[in-house]
């Protein structure tokens, strides 16, 4: 780690106001170490970076946030992590444009693990976020960590999976390192900086800014592997991801879901484009750690042999779509639904529709 005033000179760097990721590597290339460049002339300065900034990052005007910066890293568990530091990933070195250095809680040393990235939508499906849990908890007990982006839906229930593993897992903000968003996600932090990490590059305080999530998106990409996406739509930012994880030389895969799911989209036109088919953890283990995976265990389950289910299929459908293949009333069907759901054997969905909870086995 950089002494106290080495790094409060990175700080005053990435603290000055529109300096920016390649401003700041402009200064570092021209003049070297951030002490270096604060020792610079303002003229010397100003060709490189413009009059303007020169002259705001010479006034200092970020003194008091440099000091409560510093001192939020004096705590315990707490860290800054410079571009100059050895232990800065080597996997964020390999991007495009690396955050000038990262504000870490908790296990620092994971942030150089083998790792791999879950990602998915905000509105998960029952069947995707018990997925994603799955899928994350034997990725972990593998040793692999798995790195999030902390959100509501598949990343916190990623988040929940790994921690169940001896890999752990991390979460990359969109926020300052000591905001809590979505506040829905609070007891999940607490968790993460216990027995994982959390990691951002932006300022402490920086509140939740839509511009700020993209650009996390690309450290979380970064940071592994590869990027597994569990369930997307189209539009979905988790693509934005899979997208960066391609460019940035990682592997992309992606769980197929039902053709009638919206949330389906985005993953099948990841697997149209090449990105690697998910049916079980051995097929990201597969490609990461090699060997030859073992057999997917058989859906063949007990519940199989429960009529309504053989009935429900995999696709969500309503009660009268049941009672129509099943030959049941609706008062018969609406029960066998509700003890099927307190079983966790079915989930409902909007739209009174139902949807059946596949236990894969990956666990």
């Amino acid at each position: 780690m950089p002494q106290e005033g080495e790094l409060a000179a990175w700080l005053r760097l990435t603290l000055a106001p529109g300096l920016g990721g390649q401003g700041i590597r402009k200064l570092l290339t021209a003049f070297g170490l951030p002490s270096q460049v604060l020792g610079t002339s303002h003229g010397a300065l100003a060709r490189i970076i413009g009059e303007a900034i020169a002259t705001r990052l010479r006034a200092d005007e970020r003194a008091s946030d440099v000091e409560a910066a510093l001192d939020w890293a004096a705590q315990p568990g707490n860290a800054i992590i410079t571009l100059a530091d050895a232990v800065y990933p080597r996997g964020l070195l390999e991007i495009p444009d690396p955050p000038a250095l990262l504000y870490v809680r908790g296990r620092a040393e994971l942030l150089a693990g083998n790792s791999l990235a879950i990602v998915g939508s905000r509105n998960g499906t029952a069947q995707g976020l018990a997925n994603a849990e799955t899928l994350a908890r034997a990725l972990s007990r593998a040793g692999l960590t798995i790195v999030s982006g902390l959100a509501l839906g598949i990343d916190a229930a990623a988040h929940r999976g790994a921690l169940d593993g001896s890999g752990s897992t991390v979460g990359v903000l969109g926020t300052g390192i000591d905001v809590t968003y979505p506040a829905r996600n609070a007891e999940l932090f607490t968790m993460l900086i216990r027995h994982g990490a959390i990691v951002s590059e932006f300022p402490l305080g920086t509140p939740p800014m839509a511009a700020n999530f993209p650009r996390r998106n690309r450290i979380i990409s970064g940071l592994v592997r590869g990027v597994l996406v569990v369930e997307a739509a189209f539009d979905s930012g988790s693509l934005i991801t899979a997208r960066l994880a391609g460019e940035q030389g990682r592997d992309v895969f992606a769980v197929p879901g039902s053709i009638h799911s919206p949330l389906s989209k985005g993953c099948h036109a990841l697997i149209k484009q090449g990105a690697k088919l998910v049916e079980s953890a051995d097929d990201v283990l597969g490609e990461l750690i090699g060997g030859t995976p073992t057999p997917t265990p058989s859906r063949d389950a007990p519940e199989e042999t429960h009529a309504l289910l053989r009935h429900l299929g995999y696709d969500p459908c309503n009660v009268d779509t049941l009672c129509g293949r099943s030959g049941l009333t609706a008062d018969v069907v609406s029960a066998m639904l509700l003890q099927l759901e307190l079983e966790g054997k079915v989930a409902s969905l909007p739209g009174g529709r139902y949807q059946r909870v596949v236990n894969r086995g990956q666990n």
